[in-house]
């Protein structure tokens, strides 16, 4: 398996150092998320607390924020109970299960100081806790409220990659690695970066060590990302990847890391995207099929749906330069 034909740059390693890749498991996830379990880390953690609620999945988020709303309620309904159902005048219970639900509904509206009026706190030991909960309720409002803004208004860039790599035609009797991919935002991206890293196992004397390559592009800056950007790697006489075969990029458990860095002209700000392919997403004799079409007015349709749609095709026969 020739690899000699770049030469090895150990600044392209993406901070995973030399240790080989075994079970297919990638380096970067294909989501962009980095693959490594981390242990050893304290139980409580309260510097992370932020990070983890403005990264979340939202589905995750709002489940959070409900079970908290739903315990915080629970708790002071059965305080109140503790104290007497006899403290809350309006409470129309006749056993102890309706008495909770009184319990829950006067904690519920007293958290959020909506207060109806249909049920009052009675004594001074109620109105104590009444009194609290309110404070407590202002606060966490608050606090939900700025994670709320905080996920909202956190640049962050939204691309869409094309399921496979392809190893197409590329200019004359040559072939080229492609990817494709496209915003799924109405913002604008300009002054886009990309990078693609290229990395496998290779014997070292006996030993596997993990090997990267940054891959030459035919382009790696655009200007203004408007409809769809296919990134192709000759795969020249210079190109790592020239003499290897799919039973190669098997063998070494070889993966494609992509790291795009764009300005969002929106927020101001720089934004990153990530993901990562596996020798197994490559297909070979193959091109991408058109995104974009004219309407009948003339103006230009992206069918961002299509982005990873492809077609077989023939590879030619790749001439040998002396």
């Amino acid at each position: 398996m020739p690899i000699k034909k770049q030469k090895y740059n150990p600044e392209d390693d993406l901070g995973f150092g030399s240790q080989p890749v075994i079970k297919s498991q990638p380096l970067i996830k294909q989501d962009g998320s980095v693959n490594v379990k981390r242990v050893g880390l304290p139980v409580f953690r309260p510097y992370d607390n932020y990070h983890k609620l403005i990264t979340m999945k939202w589905g995750k988020f709002w489940l959070l924020i409900l079970a908290c709303y739903l315990a915080i309620n629970i708790v002071f309904a059965s305080i109140y109970l503790a104290i007497g159902v006899q403290y809350l005048n309006g409470a129309e219970g006749t056993n102890t299960f309706e008495h909770f639900w009184d319990a829950f509904f006067f904690s519920a509206q007293t958290i959020s100081t909506v207060g109806y009026g249909h049920i009052s706190p009675k004594g001074m030991a109620t109105n104590s806790v009444a009194a609290l909960e309110s404070m407590m309720g202002l606060l966490a409002f608050a606090l939900a409220t700025g994670l709320l803004y905080g996920r909202f208004s956190r640049p962050s860039a939204k691309i869409t990659y094309s399921g496979n790599l392809l190893v197409a035609p590329y200019m004359e009797d040559h072939h080229g690695l492609m990817f494709r991919l496209a915003n799924l935002r109405r913002n604008t991206l300009i002054d886009l970066d990309i990078e693609v890293i290229f990395s496998f196992n290779e014997d070292v004397g006996g030993k596997i060590m993990r090997r990267f390559y940054q891959l030459e592009l035919e382009r790696r800056n655009v200007s203004i990302l408007t409809l769809n950007w296919t990134v192709v790697h000759p795969l020249n006489d210079k190109s790592p990847l020239k003499d290897m075969t799919p039973d190669d990029l098997q063998k070494s458990q070889a993966t494609f890391a992509v790291l795009l860095k764009a300005f969002d002209d929106t927020f101001s700000q720089t934004v990153h995207s990530r993901t990562s392919y596996q020798h197994s997403d490559l297909v070979w004799g193959a091109k991408f099929k058109p995104t974009f079409d004219r309407d009948e007015d003339g103006r230009i349709v992206l069918d961002l749906s299509k982005i990873g749609d492809f077609t077989n095709v023939d590879l030619p026969a790749v001439q040998k330069t002396n």
